[in-house]
């Protein structure tokens, strides 16, 4: 859950940043933020609205994809054991190891057609809702606003820098006011044959695959390094978002149970069949608000075959809380099945092998 919320802060700091909208604050504002003279920027939008949303895969799912596991596959493990005197057997060495892109299992995937296909984010349709005709829309969280009443205020400097440690950098001190992000319906369909137009949309086979969803998020900030980066990543996350995090509304649907047109009036026109949690709500273990302490960094090509990819780093220090009511399977109004509470989860990666250290490492690349 902690790496949806990077991912929502990262979005909101890339919306904050293309706003055409900015208020201009005086030098002595600045200085008194960061200490010197430079530049500040406070972004004055109460609301963000887009219409529709669309991520292309323009090769599609190959006609023989595999889901291929390789390359994890343990070899031995083998514990050590001393020499036996009385028999002469010598010594034991523990033996540990991967066999670097062995093939451990491969499972045909059905249905691909190597054809384009989009992921769409569009309005619900639903008269009176917020999302009825666009897919997202971001407005301020009342509750958890900036003292300026902004946004999101940034105080942006530039310094000399080091040789030693990379040269010159840009240096971006970012507060963002508590948002809500209210998503309309998240679903997949086949991309429309253009590649060039501006608007290619998608053009059949829609089957939508989340009914939406509502994040309310508190005050964050996050520093953001260009050029150099003495602070060892593009982006670090190192706040409290006030309040924790909270999704509402989060339903997941599953087409395949669907008949007919899907308005679920009749037997032959059944809907889709739908998980609905009514609210998820997300802290630090035995608070009410959530620390954020992560890491961003674009990792750029080493090989003809790392090309790069996006690296999220998250450093779990207590664990946190997780509440989920309303429990719906079925239908968004079927009964609740009760409640789900977890108390101080806490997830653990091996920068080496043995090695477990506290909290995700997340990575995102094209293929």
């Amino acid at each position: 859950m902690k790496k949806f919320t990077q991912l929502a802060l990262v979005s909101s700091l890339a919306i904050s940043a293309n706003a055409m909208a900015m208020q201009a604050m005086d030098d002595a504002a600045l200085s008194a933020s960061t200490g010197q003279d430079g530049i500040n920027i406070g972004i004055g939008i109460s609301k963000v609205e887009i219409g529709k949303i669309f991520i292309h895969d323009n090769d599609g799912l190959a006609t023989d994809a595999k889901n291929v596991v390789s390359g994890t596959k343990v070899i031995v493990v083998t514990p050590a054991k001393p020499a036996d005197p009385d028999t002469g057997t010598p010594a034991v060495p523990a033996v540990y190891g991967f066999a670097d892109n062995e093939q451990v299992s491969s499972t045909a995937i059905a249905g691909g057609t190597g054809k384009a296909g989009a992921i769409v984010i569009q309005g619900n349709g639903k008269t009176g809702d917020i999302n009825k005709d666009h897919g997202i829309v971001i407005t301020a969280n009342t509750q958890a606003l900036l003292a300026s009443h902004n946004l999101a205020d940034l105080q942006i400097d530039s310094d000399a820098g080091t040789s030693a440690a990379g040269g010159a950098f840009i240096n971006i001190a970012a507060q963002v006011s508590g948002l809500d992000i209210s998503i309309g319906e998240i679903g997949v369909a086949a991309s429309a044959d253009s590649t060039t137009a501006i608007r290619r949309g998608a053009s059949a086979n829609y089957n939508a695959i989340l009914s939406g969803l509502t994040l309310k998020t508190g005050q964050m900030s996050a520093n953001v390094q260009l050029g150099a980066a003495p602070q060892g990543a593009m982006i670090k996350l190192n706040t409290t978002m006030i309040g924790g995090l909270e999704i509402q509304n989060l339903g997941i649907l599953d087409n395949s149970t669907k008949l007919g047109s899907g308005d679920g009036l009749t037997a032959a026109t059944r809907a889709a069949g739908e998980i609905h949690l009514d609210s998820i709500k997300v802290a630090s273990a035995g608070s009410t608000n959530l620390n954020i302490k992560s890491s961003v960094s674009v990792i750029g090509k080493s090989s003809d075959t790392d090309k790069g990819y996006l690296r999220i780093v998250n450093e779990d220090e207590v664990g946190v809380d997780t509440y989920v009511r309303g429990i719906r399977l079925g239908s968004a109004s079927a009964g609740s099945i009760g409640d789900v509470e977890i108390q101080g989860l806490r997830t653990y990666y091996s920068p080496s092998l043995g090695q477990y250290t506290a909290g995700s490492v997340l990575t995102v690349s094209g293929r």
